[in-house]
């Protein structure tokens, strides 16, 4: 994520890595400086994103323990609330933020927990690569539920589609662009519409026709069903 987030803004970063070659790789495209320690980095830069695994938490903030007050801190770690952030970085500006892997392209979508303290200029920065919406922090785990997971579903229900024409007798290449292409220009047809489903839906759906058949077939299936499910494993750790 670090990396798409990287891509989006295309410019220089500042970077470290448990993985030296992964982030030379990325100073390689997009320019910038790999440094050798948590603590460097923190020594040169104003705002530090934290994009390690949430059990890390403890371990990166002892290596930047030495930054001075006033800093800024902006979290990208899955389920880690802001007071456990606050708690181990005090004295710093904490922002906790969900982005999706759609930033790279500049499409992405960000939720920002709105009890943060952003820094100036955070957003307008986000903005630059993504959608960016403010919601209250209880409702985090249930946006990572929606955007944060949304373009692995994205794909899988892309690839199911290829699969099933590829089953027909269609090329899987003629296939996957059709496929990916409808999806793309039906989220922009949805945002213009004001991401009222139904509405685009009933365009397409005439009664008893192909659109209609194809539809019931996917609820008989149990798709709303699997997607509640797939909510709930996100949010409480299982699909009960």
């Amino acid at each position: 994520m670090a990396s798409a987030l990287a891509r989006g803004w295309g410019e220089p970063v500042l970077c470290t890595d448990a993985i030296p070659a992964r982030a030379q790789a990325l100073v390689a495209e997009v320019g910038g400086e790999v440094l050798s320690s948590n603590a460097a980095l923190a020594e040169r830069a104003d705002v530090v994103f934290l994009c390690h695994k949430p059990e890390q938490l403890e371990a990166v903030a002892h290596d930047v323990a030495d930054r001075e007050e006033g800093g800024a801190i902006v979290s990208i770690l899955g389920g880690v609330p802001l007071d456990a952030l606050r708690s181990a970085y005090p004295g710093q500006r904490v922002t906790r933020l969900m982005p999706n892997v759609a930033v790279e392209v500049g499409r992405g979508t960000i939720c920002i927990a709105a009890e943060s303290d952003p820094p100036d200029g955070l957003r307008a920065l986000l903005e630059r690569a993504a959608t960016v919406v403010e919601l209250p922090e209880k409702q985090m785990e249930i946006a990572t539920a929606v955007m944060g997971v949304g373009p692995a579903y994205v794909s899988l229900f892309v690839e199911a589609q290829v699969d099933a024409a590829v089953r027909l007798g269609m090329p899987p290449d003629l296939a996957a662009r059709l496929a990916t292409e409808t999806a793309a220009g039906t989220a922009e047809l949805l945002a213009k519409r004001g991401y009222d489903t139904l509405a685009v839906r009933r365009m397409v759906t005439s009664p008893g026709g192909s659109t209609a058949r194809g539809l019931a077939a996917l609820e008989h299936g149990g798709l709303r069903a699997a997607f509640q499910a797939a909510a709930q494993a996100v949010v409480h750790g299982s699909g009960k």
